[in-house]
């Protein structure tokens, strides 16, 4: 691996991780540069999980000091999300590579909607649910979630906020901890399936994932200096981007290339 490719992924982990504590999403970043540094798109989706598996534990273990995280519901959500990431990464790992890129880029337009309507300004939490049991739509909605997770993970968080509070009452908060917890059960399980079929670059993972760590601390320090809203224009912006690389509209490795 060259220095500049090192720092490219240090530095992206650093943004990565730095946007994924302050609004999530990041992953796009990941993926669109494993894919233009040169992996395969099933390698880049599998070596991903790496740095998303050691931040989350990070992560969850932060909540777990602060008690604001929901260990029983957490824990009862996990299971069905887990059953379905193993069915997604199996599917992951399968799938044709030019579909695999359609997908990823119809889902980064999801993303895209999603951060242009802000879903925090809906997702409330409902007390009276909250102390509810949680109900079988629940369980199978996060095993459907847990499916798209496994097969390529971008903006599941969002999907998990969603389906936990919605569903289950639990504010942003509490919800977003449950969310960590979750993605901390399930990307062991999907990785794996990814690390079975040969489609993980662990040198790329493990330098990515320093930069991860770093980003999320600074994140968890800083936060307030520099605004969700900022980041969420950030996200947007490289979103456009690299929608546009996905479908052929603009070619930034010719651009690179010319550059050089």
């Amino acid at each position: 691996m060259s220095i500049t490719t090192t720092i490219a992924l240090i530095i992206s982990g650093l943004l990565v991780g730095f946007i994924n504590t302050l609004a999530g999403g990041g992953t796009i970043i990941s993926l669109s540069l494993f894919m233009f540094l040169g992996l395969p798109p099933t390698v880049a989706n599998g070596t991903n999980r790496i740095a998303v598996f050691i931040q989350n534990l990070v992560a969850v273990g932060n909540f777990k000091k602060q008690n604001i995280i929901d260990l029983d519901k957490g824990f009862r959500l996990a299971i069905p999300t887990t059953i379905g990431s193993v069915i997604g990464a199996s599917i992951g790992v399968a799938i044709n590579q030019r579909v695999f890129e359609i997908c990823f880029g119809v889902i980064m337009l999801v993303m895209l909607a999603l951060l242009i309507f802000k879903p925090d300004k809906w997702l409330k939490g409902n007390k009276e649910l909250a102390e509810k049991p949680i109900s079988a739509k629940s369980y199978i909605l996060f095993f459907i979630i847990g499916i798209y997770g496994g097969f390529l993970h971008v903006g599941v968080g969002y999907f998990i906020l969603a389906a936990a509070v919605l569903g289950t009452g639990l504010n942003l908060v509490k919800a977003n901890a449950a969310k960590n917890l979750i993605v901390l059960c399930y990307v062991p399980f999907s990785l794996l399936v990814f690390v079975l079929n040969n489609e993980v670059s662990w040198v790329f993972g493990l330098v990515h994932a320093v930069g991860n760590v770093i980003g999320a601390y600074v994140a968890s320090k800083w936060a307030i200096k520099f605004g969700s809203n900022f980041i969420r224009w950030i996200m947007i912006v490289l979103i456009v981007v690299s929608v546009a690389q996905m479908f052929g509209i603009i070619d930034l490795k010719s651009v690179v290339a010319l550059a050089k």
